[in-house]
């Protein structure tokens, strides 16, 4: 599923290309449907890379490993509520200092702890709904839920060891 979100594929293709053990260049050029203007092969070196090792070889789509997603009104029921993982959601704004220096952080801990936790954030200008929902009166704001209720938060550009500690609480 996460190879179909984020190159546009079906289902089949997806499957061809996780269990392959061929070198990429030597597959059939994969069907990226989200693109149609661009090459499959300026597709195949910036949206991922193929990492070798001495069982097999495994596609990463850098877009989900690298970046942390948005969330929006429209889908912060679907994404941070519903989520089976704890979530990790900061409210920003692009004018706001703070909120640009612990960006980087709130990306590492993204990758970090990958499949054990899942990162948002939020545009508190383009969602005031919710931030009015959730008190947030300065930013950077981070909340931290678990199934769906809100745990714990953190105000200000806090040390990544901070986020750590109060991440760690609600990972099983």
């Amino acid at each position: 599923m996460a190879m179909e979100k984020c190159f546009g594929m079906g289902t089949t293709r997806a499957t061809v290309l996780q269990h392959t053990h061929r070198h990429f260049a030597s597959i059939d050029a994969p069907c990226f449907t989200k693109a149609p203007m661009m090459k499959s092969s300026t597709l195949t070196s910036s949206f991922f890379k193929l990492r070798c090792s001495n069982r097999s070889n495994r596609i990463v789509c850098k877009s989900a490993v690298n970046q942390v997603e948005v969330v929006t009104d429209c889908t912060w029921t679907e994404l941070v509520v519903a989520a089976d993982l704890p979530v990790l959601v900061e409210f920003w704004a692009p004018w706001c200092g703070p909120c640009r220096m612990i960006a980087p952080v709130v990306d590492e801990l993204a990758k970090e702890y990958s499949g054990k936790a899942v990162c948002f954030k939020i545009n508190t200008d383009d969602c005031p709904n919710i931030a009015s929902q959730y008190g947030i009166r300065s930013i950077p704001t981070l909340l931290f839920f678990k199934n769906g209720e809100k745990k714990e938060s953190v105000v200000g550009a806090v040390p990544k060891s901070t986020l750590i500690a109060t991440l760690d609480k609600y990972i099983d």
